[in-house]
């Protein structure tokens, strides 16, 4: 078990406490974030110490660490922050749901945080610093770089690719043996059947109102 500062005291944070806390093996004892966020001493009824003087008062030495953050800026917001953290000393864990369908015989790489409902399939290599949020189908022998975000309910056909600083959003569909490239954006509901490119953001027809009204409809 490891005593655990986390790193981010927003909707993950508080996501992140509740999972750490409910469902492994390690401690919260505090939480950290960058000076100019930090406006009350306590959260979660949990000490909060500025990030820049977090070593002094966790030091590494007895310490581990999660960065409990979104995809802001295509991921590069929690990126830094991991990289940072490391460049202190600390060990980044990870959590994987005791709920998630884990068949892989390869260990996630730190800084993961994978949750309920997910179907990770054989052969399938999870990077550092993924989210994958509850609910997706990881096809065997793909692999997920680092720094990337998967929401909800996606699926990953098999021997998909997806580079690192990626972001697919809720109900996405990748089909088999194709790579998503780097900082690729995948909008809600997405259906992709060839490699992407970097940089692309890729969205699908919005639904559209209907000219009539629900109770001139016979149902």
């Amino acid at each position: 078990m490891a005593k655990l500062v986390l790193f981010g005291m927003g909707d993950i944070g508080r996501l992140a406490h509740h999972y750490f806390a409910h469902d492994s093996e390690h401690e919260v004892v505090a939480f950290t974030a960058d000076s100019e966020y930090v406006e009350e001493s306590t959260f979660l009824g949990l000490p909060v110490v500025e990030f820049e003087k977090v070593p002094q008062a966790y030091p590494p030495s007895a310490y581990k660490m999660f960065i409990a953050l979104s995809y802001a800026r295509m991921n590069q917001v929690r990126a830094s922050k991991y990289a940072r953290a490391k460049e202190m000393g600390y060990e980044l864990v990870s959590y994987v749901s005791s709920r998630c369908t884990f068949l892989t015989d390869t260990p996630v790489g730190d800084n993961c945080f994978i949750l309920e409902d997910n179907t990770i399939q054989p052969f399938v290599r999870i990077g550092n610093n993924v989210t994958l949020w509850s609910g997706n189908h990881i096809g065997h022998d793909s692999i997920i770089e680092d720094h990337c975000f998967l929401a909800s309910q996606i699926v990953v056909s098999g021997r998909v690719r997806i580079s690192p600083y990626c972001f697919i959003g809720v109900n996405v569909t990748l089909r088999n043996a194709i790579t998503i490239a780097p900082h690729s954006l995948l909008g809600a509901g997405a259906i992709i059947m060839k490699d992407t490119i970097e940089h692309g953001v890729y969205i699908p027809s919005r639904t559209e109102l209907f000219a009539k009204k629900s109770y001139e409809i016979e149902l």
